[in-house]
C-alpha cells in the first residue's frame, strides 16, 4: 500500500469504525483515498464516502456539528448526490448519498462494482476493486480522475 499520510489516518481511524456501525446499507470509500489505499499512488485531500440517500441523512443527522453547511461540491453539472461536507481531524469527509453521473443524455446511479476491504492497522476499509476503480474514474471524465485511473492501471500491471 502507498503511504498513508497522518492526516488521512486520523480521519479513517475516527469515521470507518462510525460508518460500520450506522449504515445499514453497504458503503465504500471512492476517489483518491481509494486509489491509494488500493496501493496506487495519489494525493488526498478528502475522504469521498459512497452511501445510500438513507445512509446520509444518518450521517447528516450523527455529524451535524461538524457539518461545513457553506461548501457546495464541485461539478454539480456533472454529478448530484445527497451530499454533505464535514469537518474531522485530518481530513474533510464528504458523505454522496445515491450518487447519480451526467452522461450527457441523462442521471446514472454511481454503482460502485464489486468491494474488496483495505486493511489498515485494524481497519477494515471497503473500497471498490481495482478494476471496478478505473471504470469509475474513467466514466467521472475529470483529468484529475483519468490521472488516478493511470495510476490504478499501472498496479494492475505490476500485479500481473
Amino acid at each position: 500500500m502507498s503511504h498513508v499520510t497522518p492526516a488521512l489516518y486520523a480521519t479513517l481511524a475516527e469515521i470507518v469504525p462510525e460508518l460500520h456501525v450506522h449504515c445499514a446499507d453497504p458503503w465504500c470509500l471512492i476517489g483518491s483515498a481509494a486509489v491509494l489505499l488500493a496501493g496506487a499512488n495519489a494525493s488526498v485531500a478528502d475522504v469521498d464516502v459512497l452511501v445510500s440517500r438513507e445512509d446520509a441523512e444518518r450521517l447528516m443527522a450523527l455529524w451535524a456539528d461538524r457539518r461545513e453547511i457553506a461548501h457546495e461540491p464541485a461539478d454539480g453539472d456533472r454529478f448530484r448526490s445527497h451530499f454533505a461536507r464535514f469537518r474531522f481531524p485530518g481530513l474533510p469527509v464528504e458523505v454522496m448519498g445515491g450518487l447519480e453521473l451526467h452522461d450527457g443524455d441523462d442521471w446514472r446511479p454511481v454503482w460502485a462494482g464489486r468491494l474488496m476491504l483495505a486493511g489498515l492497522d485494524g481497519l477494515a476499509v471497503p473500497v471498490p476493486s481495482v478494476d471496478d476503480q478505473i471504470r469509475l474514474l474513467e466514466s467521472f471524465g475529470r483529468d484529475k480522475d483519468r490521472q488516478r485511473a493511470a495510476s490504478l492501471r499501472t498496479l494492475n500491471f505490476l500485479s500481473r
